[in-house]
């Protein structure tokens, strides 16, 4: 009983780490966005070879998956945090069950 006790701290510990992990990764984001907008860097050589369109379009898919990653990271700290919650409710009430076996 007191191991989901453990286990429930733990879950509930880690989830508000999980939900701050985005706003590391905004400012680079933000950045790597604006840069598929910019790819000069790419000369005459990459617009002759159709390569600046291309990359553009690779920026912006990992972007997106980027972005999907955010979401499923919100996901799983709420998932996180209901588990912990479970954890907490269930070991009260094998507690209380075990109390009421003594007593019994």
């Amino acid at each position: 009983m007191g191991d989901l006790g453990k286990d429930s701290e733990s879950i509930a510990k880690a989830a508000p780490l999980l939900r701050k992990a985005p706003h590391h990764i905004a400012k680079p984001l933000h950045d790597f966005k604006t840069a598929s907008h910019d790819l000069s860097a790419l000369g005459a050589l990459g617009a002759l070879m159709s390569a600046t369109d291309d990359v553009r379009e690779g920026m912006e898919t990992l972007a997106e998956v980027a972005g999907d990653l955010v979401d499923e990271w919100h996901g799983e700290a709420k998932l996180m945090t209901d588990l912990s919650e479970a954890f907490d409710v269930l070991d009260v009430l094998l507690e209380a069950a075990a109390r009421g076996k003594k007593q019994g």
